[in-house]
Formats: C-alpha cells, sequence, structure tokens
C-alpha cells in the first residue's frame, strides 16, 4: 500500500455563520494516493493509511495507535486495529475482529467500546490497549431500534461510569404512512429514537428499559462528545430533509436546500430539541413549525424546545464532533470543537471539510470555521459522485495530534502543526 507525506499549509480566511467561499483557494489533486488538505498556516497533513473500508468513527491508543470501526465490513470484519510497528509514522500493520458493521468507538478506562447498528460491545484491553480477547466481547446493551436508515449508533462516554448513545430517527418527521402529510400529535416514535440513551458502562445486556431517555427531539445525532471542561455531553443534530418534496406548496427547491439547518447542542439529562414537531431556521433564526404538523414555511413554532448552541448551513451532514484536549495546537484550539461534515451544502456550494468553533468558558465564542478542506478532491460540487473522501471520524493522538477518518475511500490523515 503506497503512503506519501502530504504537507500544505494555507491561510484559511475568516468566515462567519454562513461564509462565503467565493475566494478560496483551489487545491491541485495529485496523481497516485496522495491527497491535498487546505489547512491554516502552520499545520500540515499527513495519509497514513488508505483502504481502510469505510471507516466511520476512530479511537487512538496512549501509543498512537488507530482503532476504526467500519460501518461495512471488510472481508467479514467491522473493527481495524491499525499500528505502526517500526516508528517511522505509517501504518504497517493491520489486524481485524468484530463481525458487525457500526459507527461508534471509543477508548475508556482499560476497554475498548463498539457499536452495531442495534447494539454497544466493549473489549478489555492490556497495558498496550491491545484487545485481550477479540473473539468474545461483552455486549452491554442490546435491542436498540434498527431500521437500516441514519441507523449509527455513535457513542460518548463521561467520568462517572456512563454511556450515551444515539438513537436516530429511520423518518423525517414522524409521518406513519407512506402518503401521509400530517404527522400525529405526540409523536409515538419518540420513546425508542429521535433521542439519547444514557446507560451504565458495567452492565451487561442492557435494553431501552434499564436505560434513562436522556435527550429528546434529535432527529438523528452521529457527532458527540462529552466536553471535560463542561462535564456535560454535546452534540451535532442531522437536520430533516424532504420540505419541497413533500410539500410543494409551501416551498421551494431552493428554501429545501437552505432550511432546515444542522445544529450543536450541549445536551443535559431532560433536554428537548423540538424534533419532529419543529425545525431551526438559520436565516429566519427561530425555530419553525413543522409542515406535518400545520406548519406552512412561515409559521413560528411556539412550543418549547432548546436553542441550538451553534447553527451551521443546511445539509452538510455532521458525523464527527471532537472537542481538543491536546496542547500541541495553538491556544486558539484550545478547548474547542472540531467538526466532521460528510454532507454538501446547496446554499455554499461547499462540504465535505473539517470545521472548527472556538470555546471559552464552555460555550462557542465566536463563528464556526473551516479547519481543513480538499478531501473531495473538485472544485465543482455539482455532482455528488466526484467526491473522492468525505470525513467521518474525529480522534485525537497523544502529542496532540489530531485524525480524521473517510469512510467514502478508507483513507485516515493525521494533522499536526509544525510551527509558523
Amino acid at each position: 500500500m503506497k503512503r506519501k507525506l502530504v504537507i500544505i499549509v494555507l491561510v484559511i480566511l475568516s468566515v462567519t455563520a454562513l461564509p462565503s467561499f467565493a475566494n478560496n483557494i483551489p487545491s491541485v489533486q495529485p496523481s497516485g494516493d496522495s491527497v491535498i488538505l487546505n489547512l491554516p498556516q502552520g499545520f500540515s497533513a499527513r495519509l497514513i493509511a488508505a483502504n481502510v473500508g469505510a471507516a466511520r468513527h476512530i479511537a487512538v491508543t496512549k501509543q498512537g495507535n488507530i482503532y476504526v470501526k467500519l460501518g461495512k465490513l471488510k472481508d467479514g470484519k467491522g473493527i481495524y486495529y491499525l499500528s505502526d510497528t517500526n516508528g517511522d509514522g505509517k501504518i504497517d500493520r493491520q489486524t481485524a475482529f468484530g463481525d458487525y458493521a457500526g459507527t461508534g468507538i471509543a477508548i475508556k478506562d482499560g476497554y475498548l467500546y463498539a457499536s452495531s447498528n442495534d447494539a454497544v460491545y466493549r473489549y478489555r484491553l492490556n497495558e498496550k490497549e491491545e484487545v485481550i480477547n477479540p473473539d468474545a466481547p461483552e455486549k452491554i446493551i442490546t435491542g436498540l431500534v434498527n431500521r437500516n436508515r441514519d441507523n449509527s449508533k455513535s457513542i460518548a462516554l463521561d467520568n462517572k461510569g456512563n454511556i450515551y448513545v444515539n438513537v436516530g430517527s429511520y423518518i423525517n418527521a414522524c409521518l406513519l404512512e407512506p402518503n401521509a402529510t400530517k404527522a400525529p400529535n405526540p409523536c409515538p416514535l419518540l420513546d425508542s429514537i429521535g433521542g439519547i440513551w444514557q446507560f451504565k458502562i458495567n452492565k451487561l445486556n442492557q435494553t431501552y428499559s434499564d436505560g434513562v431517555h436522556y435527550a429528546t427531539g434529535l432527529k438523528n445525532v452521529v457527532g458527540l462528545d462529552w466536553n471535560t471542561q463542561t462535564k456535560s455531553l454535546f452534540v451535532m443534530q442531522h437536520g430533516r430533509d424532504q420540505l419541497h418534496d413533500l410539500y410543494p406548496q409551501y416551498y421551494t427547491v431552493e428554501q429545501n436546500g437552505v432550511q432546515p439547518a444542522e445544529t450543536m447542542y450541549e445536551l443535559h439529562k431532560g433536554s428537548d430539541a423540538g424534533w419532529p414537531y419543529m425545525y431551526y431556521d438559520p436565516i429566519l433564526k427561530q425555530y419553525m413549525l413543522s409542515p406535518e404538523y400545520g406548519g406552512d414555511g412561515k409559521t413560528v413554532a411556539t412550543r418549547k424546545a432548546q436553542l441550538p448552541d451553534m447553527v451551521f448551513p443546511a445539509h452538510l451532514a455532521p458525523n464527527g464532533l471532537l472537542f481538543y484536549t491536546g496542547n500541541s495546537f495553538p491556544q486558539k484550539y484550545k478547548s474547542g470543537a472540531f467538526i466532521a461534515f460528510h454532507g454538501l451544502s446547496p446554499q455554499l456550494q461547499k462540504g465535505y471539510l473539517v470545521a472548527f468553533v472556538p470555546f471559552k468558558k464552555g460555550k462557542p465564542s465566536g463563528d464556526w470555521e473551516v479547519f481543513a478542506d480538499g478531501f473531495a478532491g473538485i472544485s465543482d460540487f455539482k455532482s455528488g459522485a466526484k467526491v473522492q473522501q468525505r470525513p467521518c471520524g474525529l480522534a485525537i493522538g497523544p502529542d496532540g495530534a489530531i485524525y480524521v477518518s473517510d469512510d467514502s475511500k478508507g483513507a485516515i490523515y493525521r494533522i499536526t502543526y509544525t510551527g509558523k
């Protein structure tokens, strides 16, 4: 497997909450397996693994080795362990285990946690953070809803023995019949989808009845992370779609492309983000009543819901969230949030990037900005079929480097700060 060192530094222009990319400098796609990334000045990127498979979320050990959760099985396995045995910065050994596909993976207190699309497992680790018995995981959660759409069971762990699991919705807004345009109120699906559930990490075979329905009103969360500074859970919600498809009398194609927003929330027990009854409009900057519940694109929602902590353009598809706890990046990035966007914003004609949100005192302290760009390898975003890589997972290494996974071509990137 060929691997090449890729180092590109580029000053990223300051952007607002709905930034303009008209002056973005295009990348040149070289031949072979090299991919150029646009990064802020002083940063460099290296392609350290390729052709891993549908690499969803990732976890990096204290030794700098990588566990990769695959969204699709590769050679019958769903978890790959990538290691650098000679210390040259390149992955030269791959081992695989786990016979289930999925998204979530995390390391915590001597265990590796990994999710399928309907369950969560854990594996005991040795002192080198290698799985001791890969063929005999403990199943700690089972029976989660899986209807083969928006079914990733992303996970995050706190420091009090709890694990948080997303259970997304397989439909846009609680339309229970194929040709329905009106939804039942209340939505009967919210007892098992559209939210975050909290479970214990040391109890086997837990089901919904053993867990805590921690937060509701979230259509689908793929990116989530426990913020150790605020001691709280943050999530990135995928907004809904099909506003024009189902309600052309109220929404144009263009309106569907900018509504509703992708949103970030800090969650606490009992949080409610409003789905499916409402969506957040990034242009009007308020919750709007969903058309399934009588909305017409102009009616403001009156139902109580938690306001988002940060708002992003529609359809960017946030799949990874990581709070930076390292020390090797400049002070600006300390405690801030990195987000891997897996989709394309029709409004911006931009996507497939890693963004950054600065934080101070546990809250966003400025607009979001592009941190890493150029994964797509194209300048014409009208056809997603041309996209080369789609950022998905994020992890931090023991030296403060950021790792980015791509579930399209199976690439893993390592981003470091090398100075001015």
